[in-house]
């Protein structure tokens, strides 16, 4: 039997080779052998709009934003609670103006920008510098637009174009910031504090207040952990631009062994920045040990994903760790340089109490939508 469950992924941009980082003398921000995107999800039941067509409007316009935005889409580091998982968020200074509100995905190595913002710039996409992206479901090709110089801390890309990207999951904010090639900045997000630091120092980081995880650098530059799901070993990818977590079959198959043709399964359709839909299985998740951090109660998203694919992760057991478990932490930092994560120690090696619930259970206490 089949229950059927809303679901919407929208996926953070991780292109092909563009953009030159400066940070401020930094080589070039390191690209994936192939484009591919992160994942995200929504609470929204309706799907992330369509790529633009090969001959898009100079101006597109988003849809409007809601007439009372929630008050924690205008923090910079939103934690992760019972009712709302939690994003980061980070100010940016575009060609000279802003500060503009960009979404930090370490599940990306490029930005996007929004339509709005590029609007408001007065700048005109072009379909001739399309660029193709693959996102969590399939591929698109979506225009660009040139940008001199972006600043954000202490990380700044130069002379780059950036894909006009549009996503329900962005509620907002102006782009999204890819962070994921960078080989010399540390990235602080402290939630206690709503504060988020990308700076090539330890100045805004006692070492002595946190736990230490050491992590690797997969394709693209991503931030992998060796990590377990009920014993299971798996490749977690840490991904702040994706709020939900997302496992491969290769995982739910080694969790849970094949699936059976008559068992009772709940099915989500998941939506990606691309046209194609792709159905994922919702299961409760046992234990997820990060190391210097454990959770439980989490609802994973399972599938066969085409990002799986892309990074070379189908046949494997992997996991995309997303906000629901990253959020709920006090405070985070990852040092790109040598692949280092640094976890508050309040939350080492224990359960956090803010864990978001699993869908079934919202949907018990609500009776609302759940995103999974």
């Amino acid at each position: 039997m089949r229950l059927a469950l809303p679901l919407v992924v929208v996926p953070c941009m991780l292109l092909a080779g563009m953009a030159r980082a400066t940070s401020p003398n930094d080589p070039a921000v390191a690209a994936a052998a192939s484009s591919s995107v992160g994942s995200g999800a929504s609470s929204s039941a309706q799907p992330a709009a369509a790529p633009m067509s090969a001959n898009p409007p100079a101006a597109p316009n988003p849809p409007a934003a809601p007439a009372q935005a929630d008050p924690r889409d205008l923090l910079f580091a939103a934690p992760t609670s019972v009712d709302y998982i939690g994003r980061i968020v980070v100010a940016v200074m575009v060609d000279g103006h802003g500060p503009f509100r960009f979404i930090v995905d370490t599940g990306a190595n490029f930005c996007t920008i929004s339509p709005r913002l590029v609007t408001q710039l007065g700048l005109v996409p072009s379909t001739e510098s399309a660029i193709e992206v693959s996102g969590i479901t399939g591929t698109a090709r979506v225009p660009t637009v040139p940008i001199r110089k972006l600043q954000a801390g202490d990380l700044v890309i130069e002379d780059a174009r950036f894909p006009v990207v549009w996503a329900p999951l962005m509620a907002g904010a102006d782009g999204i910031l890819g962070v994921a090639g960078l080989r010399k900045d540390k990235l602080l997000v402290d939630f206690e504090h709503n504060r988020v630091v990308i700076s090539r120092s330890w100045r805004y980081l006692s070492s002595t207040d946190y736990s230490r995880v050491h992590a690797t650098r997969v394709r693209g530059g991503l931030i992998a952990l060796n990590a377990h799901v009920g014993g299971v070993p798996v490749l977690a990818i840490i991904d702040t631009g994706s709020e939900r977590t997302i496992g491969n079959m290769a995982l739910h198959d080694a969790l849970y062994g094949k699936r059976q043709a008559n068992r009772s399964v709940r099915i989500a359709d998941v939506y990606g920045a691309t046209t194609e839909i792709v159905s994922g299985e919702l299961d409760a998740s046992p234990l997820i040990d990060l190391g210097s951090i454990r959770i439980g109660d989490v609802t994973l998203v399972f599938g066969h994903f085409h990002i799986f694919d892309v990074w070379g992760l189908e046949q494997r057991p992997a996991l995309i760790v997303g906000m629901d478990v990253l959020g709920t932490v006090s405070a985070l930092s990852i040092d790109f340089r040598s692949a280092e994560i640094y976890i508050d120690s309040k939350y080492a090696l224990g359960l956090s109490a803010r864990t978001a619930p699993s869908c079934a259970a919202a949907i018990r206490a609500s009776r609302a939508h759940c995103s999974g």
